[in-house]
């Protein structure tokens, strides 16, 4: 289905929201192009990688402990765990899962991480609402486009404002992906977005602690419910988006209103996602790619720097000038940490962005010499690393786009060996190489679920 440009005029009885809800209803696999089908499979592979990396993560022990003493049942599977919980607090532990580690997907124009609430939702039905691969697929592409067009709509004063935006645009993915999977029509699909529209939270101020954890959860679990409301008849208004006091108008002064349905049908979001090779914010990524860069071949010591200039988007130090930063989930947005233990390790996986790394006084002292030079004209991808050293002489190299960027995407390869990595650095003894080959071939699956019992631990931590 393609839907033409929508301009203020068309504002009026929820038009907006009503043609979003049209488009997710009738739109068929056979509508969704090569490139896209094949982007889903990339993200659930992600997805699983990051899922499984975080599964045992102090921040889900402590989240899978407390939401068990109100779990309904045990009907659903808990990624890279023993343990099982009923249908909605598995989209929110798994969604948590998968974002943890600032290691999931992102979503170039907006800075989105779409798969982590939408997949989670998703697989936590398909458990108890058998589904196809295929129909799993379908509804993920269609949850991912509607969460990121509304991220467009609000973008970038939304995160400016504060908003944590894969928290606030995730419902909507998620409830638009679970109204697509139960077959939902166009009616009860508004009504969906109405009740997620209720549910929407997140903070940035919440990043680098536990406490984000809990509105990408909710994102999940909250947009699950939202549609399985709206299949029960639990109505909503009929503009819960462009409505006066609807989500883009309260969340943003100046909604882009034509973002949320130009080009749809034509033009995908998922082609828009990328896949992190470091885990921390997006925006780093450059930052690190050049510090292994200068590194390389170096002939000077930690010693010898006098001063490290990072260069770029001033995006780059609105998100991440974080000094002094005390936990490893604080260092994953920090570039004076990046800076300083990618230069001093030549490295950047996880156990470079742990607690054990943050308390390491070296990198604090290597970290205080990072001073930030702000170039507008610069893109979000691209970053320059300068050591001046004693001396006087200056090493710089910069970075034009980042690997896993969109311009140097990774492989197919690269994303399998993402998850056997970390995969084993979550310690669930989960078979890897058949979980990839199922993912890889998931349009064939008959039942969707069965590589989220493929993902559930065989030992314990």
């Amino acid at each position: 289905m393609q839907a033409e440009p929508v301009d203020a005029k068309a504002l009026h009885g929820g038009a907006l929201t009503r043609t979003l809800a049209r488009f997710v209803a009738h739109t068929q696999w056979r509508d969704v192009p090569v490139a896209v089908r094949n982007e889903a499979k990339r993200s659930l592979v992600n997805y699983f990688a990051v899922a499984l990396a975080g599964a045992h993560d102090s921040t889900l022990d402590r989240a899978v402990a407390v939401y068990g003493r109100f779990r309904a049942d045990e009907s659903t599977t808990l990624a890279g765990r023993s343990e099982r919980t009923d249908m909605l607090n598995a989209a929110a532990l798994n969604a948590m899962s998968a974002n943890v580690y600032d290691f999931d997907d992102t979503h170039i124009p907006t800075i989105i991480h779409p798969t982590a609430a939408i997949a989670a939702a998703l697989f936590a039905l398909a458990e108890s609402h058998p589904m196809s691969g295929k129909a799993l697929l379908l509804a993920f592409v269609l949850g991912v486009d509607v969460a990121c067009r509304i991220g467009n709509a609000v973008s970038p004063e939304h995160y400016q404002r504060g908003w944590h935006i894969t928290s606030t645009c995730g419902v909507f993915g998620a409830a638009a992906a679970v109204a697509k999977a139960r077959g939902l029509d166009e009616d009860a699909i508004v009504w969906a977005l109405g009740n997620a529209s209720v549910q929407t939270g997140g903070l940035v101020e919440t990043l680098g602690t536990m406490s984000k954890s809990i509105s990408v959860g909710n994102a999940a679990r909250n947009g699950l419910l939202a549609a399985l409301l709206a299949e029960d008849g639990f109505s909503g208004p009929d503009a819960p988006l462009e409505g006066d006091r609807g989500f883009l108008r309260v969340s943003a002064s100046h909604p882009k209103w034509n973002a949320l349905t130009e080009g749809l049908g034509r033009e995908w979001e998922l082609l828009k996602n990328t896949y992190k090779p470091y885990p921390c914010g997006v925006v780093l990524n450059p930052v690190i790619d050049a510090c292994l860069d200068v590194r390389r071949g170096a002939r000077w010591s930690l010693n010898d720097i006098e001063q490290i200039e990072l260069k770029g988007h001033p995006l780059l130090r609105e998100r991440t000038d974080r000094p002094g930063v005390r936990t490893g989930r604080e260092s994953q947005v920090s570039a004076q940490h990046a800076v300083a233990v990618v230069l001093a390790r030549g490295k950047a996986g996880l156990d470079e962005f742990s607690d054990a790394a943050v308390a390491d006084p070296s990198l604090r002292m290597l970290a205080r010499r990072l001073r930030f030079i702000d170039d507008l004209s610069w893109p979000v991808e691209s970053a320059q690393v300068t050591i001046v050293l004693r001396s006087g002489e200056r090493i710089a190299h910069r970075v034009h786009a980042a690997r896993g960027s969109l311009a140097a995407p990774l492989a197919n390869g690269e994303l399998a060996d993402k998850l056997h990595q970390l995969a084993a650095y979550g310690r669930s003894g989960v078979d890897t190489h058949a979980l990839i080959e199922r993912l890889w071939n998931f349009e064939t699956e008959h039942d969707a679920a069965a590589v989220m019992r493929l993902a559930r631990a065989r030992t314990t931590s």
